[in-house]
């Protein structure tokens, strides 16, 4: 899939500035989508696209094959007729676009309010409306994700948010939905379908103008799923629980460098073995759906699939835990052969395989093989590699072509805030980092965006923040804090930044170092 140099720059659709407090499949997002264009860029990456719930982390989801309805673009929907100027402007936030954070305390109850008006309505209209016609179609051709998730939302409301090993209303005794369920939530079940039909639709617009301006979209997957999802609550068997839906063992990894417990994910863990057994269905279907949306996925934690740290539930820290070994290459197998094309004889052709392999941290041997046995290209993060240590040079420009190389990701801290705490401070660090780049600190950001666009690495693409040049307030997310205090996942850019000057200035770089679209 990487064949050739290219560069992009990662931002996820929350984050552009709208007057409804956070960023959407809008107007917005298509200004964004020509403003790569014009900088010469070839790959926008996001985060994954999937709802958010506690604590609005894209990774931690109540549907990984669902759509977030916040993203949903309001303006969007007033072309469409399903709101009114005067139910737009209810749902506007006070100086919403010029806020540098999403404040999801205000969005998510003036944004719901504004969809179940549209809903609404929507349902108001005859059944012969072309959008009640192009819903029907869409949810015939929808797989059984969507009536799960449906479903699983409209009776987690019904019992009051509550985690869905402790329903009592409209289930079982398991769990499952009484008979009557589909008829008595039948009103929240199509307001449910019907959200996801608004956003496959809206995002299937926005994508279809990346590509008209030659852009392709590069996704991201998070290896494990919510407990508290419809994908556990439907597929139980996949998963390592106990009968009544609770976790037996639970993900994370162990103690390392960087913490001494180790971190705890607390994510259920899969049976592979039963996965296996009707070939992975699950994760190809997964997969499907994924590259319905993207043009090409990053596999987060790919290091999981060859071994995995499995922590008995309940535990407070990860480490009392073990490695298990991973489906490794019976799974990467099975999505080759359910996602490459072939060549004239009939084999599959690896190198066309759209899986990026998130091969960050402590890497073990077998890890690298498994990836390069399937060709799969992994990272570098330039916050990781450099300065290097004592003695060491760690040069860009020799890193292995079949790789991406980053300035950092959503989850390091932005190369202006990286330079402050871990370079700075450090007279050693400052003068290794030198001998690469001279280091001035108005223009640091600038300066590790041309070590990674000149790097060996086909793919380079840094985060919008570095190109903003902004301190580390920006960063998008600091793993292993919680909490709305921790402001994750929600930083914004600010309207009237992206200049047609700022463009010019990565496309410069960009064809410098030969990664600008032709």
């Amino acid at each position: 899939m990487l064949t050739e140099r290219a560069a992009g720059v990662l931002l996820h659709p929350t984050s552009m500035p709208t007057r409804f407090g956070i960023g959407d499949l809008g107007p917005v997002a298509y200004q964004f989508v020509d403003w790569l264009a014009e900088a010469g860029q070839t790959f926008w990456q996001i985060l994954p696209l999937n709802p958010t719930d506690v604590g609005e982390s894209p990774y931690q989801s109540p549907s990984v094959f669902a759509g977030n309805p916040l993203l949903i673009s309001l303006d969007r929907l007033h072309e469409l007729g399903l709101l009114t100027a005067d139910e737009l402007n209810a749902a506007a936030i006070p100086d919403g676009e010029m806020r540098s954070r999403v404040p999801f305390d205000e969005v998510t109850p003036r944004k719901s309010a504004a969809l179940e008006q549209a809903i609404s309505r929507f349902q108001q209209w005859p059944e012969d409306h072309p959008l009640h016609v192009e819903y029907s179609a869409y949810c015939q051709s929808a797989g059984a994700w969507l009536d799960n998730h449906a479903m699983f939302l409209a009776l987690r409301e019904a019992n009051d948010g509550r985690v869905w090993t402790e329903w009592s209303n409209h289930v079982t005794e398991t769990k499952v939905p009484l008979a009557e369920a589909r008829h008595t939530l039948a009103g929240r079940l199509a307001a449910h379908r019907f959200l996801q039909f608004l956003f496959a639709r809206q995002w299937r617009d926005l994508k279809a103008h990346a590509a008209s301006r030659g852009l392709r979209i590069f996704g991201d997957l998070p290896i494990y799923v919510s407990h508290n999802s419809a994908d556990v609550w439907a597929h139980r068997s996949l998963f390592q629980l106990d009968p009544a839906g609770r976790s037996t063992r639970v993900a994370g990894v162990p103690p390392d460098y960087f913490s001494e417990t180790g971190q705890l994910w607390n994510n259920p863990l899969y049976d592979w073995d039963v996965m296996a057994r009707d070939g992975f269905r699950w994760w190809v279907e997964r997969l499907e759906v994924c590259l319905e949306s993207v043009d090409l996925v990053r596999l987060d934690h790919f290091r999981g699939f060859e071994a995995y740290w499995s922590v008995p539930a309940g535990e407070a820290t990860a480490v009392n835990g073990e490695w298990i070994p991973g489906p490794a290459d019976a799974f990467l197998q099975t999505l080759a052969e359910a996602f490459c094309p072939r060549d004239d004889q009939g084999h599959i052709i690896l190198e066309r395989l759209p899986i990026i392999a998130e091969d960050l941290g402590l890497i073990t041997e077998p890890v690298h093989a498994l990836r390069k046995n399937f060709l799969l290209p992994g990272m570098q993060v330039l916050h990781f590699v450099l300065p290097g240590e004592p003695h060491e040079e760690p040069d860009p420009r020799e890193f292995d072509e079949n790789t991406i190389v980053y300035t950092g990701t959503h989850d390091n801290d932005t190369t202006v805030g990286w330079f402050s705490t871990d370079i700075l401070p450090y007279p050693d660090r400052l003068e290794r980092l030198r001998r690469l780049t001279p280091c001035h600190t108005e223009n640091i950001a600038w300066e590790l965006i041309e070590l990674a666009w000149a790097a060996s690495s086909r793919v380079a693409i840094t985060p919008l923040q570095d190109i903003l040049s902004l301190p580390g307030d920006a960063r998008m997310n600091a793993p292993g804090t919680f909490g709305a205090q921790t402001g994750n996942w929600c930083w914004k850019y600010q309207p009237g930044c992206l200049t047609p000057e700022l463009a010019g200035r990565l496309r410069e770089v960009t064809e410098r170092h030969g990664r600008a679209r032709a």
